[in-house]
């Protein structure tokens, strides 16, 4: 397999583990959802492609919410198992190629979303692998997140390298591992960056609603 098939693996045991431990009702650092939810979403993305363009049409999401609210009162256990195993043989998703890097953030960020919800989290240790995998994807990724940003925008990691986010008359540059820039520029909170700039600039990008 590619390092982005392994990591994309790797981190659906992992949260598929932690959602075993923690139960259906923890907290996540998705607005509004408990792990239940997470977990239906997950399912959904799997196993229900007719529901999919409603995460990105907003005039189909009520067709993904209502089948992900079918999804949440499945029993817990078997959510989690679903999770684990992950698409089935007939998903584009579960086909080695295009899709690897896509699920390896999915997973990723939805694995430190469950991690990071709980107190005294940390961030992960350096993985030159993951790093990699996570840097690649930034790149696209950060140019959607922080496309409305007034001012320009940088993301730096800690090896010096950069990926230019948003071109600007004036520009902040973040400062962290990929994983914690990624996990930023997919709106989190609870990331272990710096911000370097203009004491008013910095301030609109932290105000900035990101996402993808």
């Amino acid at each position: 397999m590619g390092a982005g098939r392994d990591l994309a693996t790797g981190e659906r045991r992992a949260l598929s583990a932690l959602l075993g431990e923690v139960g259906p009702a923890a907290p996540t650092l998705c607005a509004g959802w408990t792990t239940r939810d997470l977990a239906a979403h997950l399912v959904v993305r799997d196993r229900r492609p007719d529901a999919l363009p409603g995460l990105v049409a907003p005039p189909l999401a009520w067709w993904t919410d209502r089948v992900q609210q079918g999804v949440t009162r499945r029993p817990w256990s078997e959510l989690v198992e679903l999770v684990r195993s992950g698409p089935p043989v007939w998903s584009p998703l579960g086909l080695p190629g295009p899709f690897d890097a896509v699920d390896a953030v999915e997973f990723f960020v939805h694995h430190e979303d469950v991690r990071r919800a709980r107190e005294g989290w940390t961030a992960r240790p350096h993985d030159p692998e993951r790093d990699e995998v996570l840097w690649r994807a930034l790149a696209s990724a950060a140019r959607l997140s922080y496309r409305r940003c007034p001012v320009g925008v940088v993301l730096r990691r800690d090896d010096g390298s950069e990926h230019v986010a948003r071109r600007g008359p004036r520009a902040v540059a973040i400062v962290g591992a990929p994983g914690e820039l990624l996990l930023h520029a997919y709106g989190r909170e609870a990331v272990v960056v710096d911000f370097e700039g203009e004491q008013a600039d910095v301030a609109a990008v932290r105000g900035l609603r990101r996402g993808i």
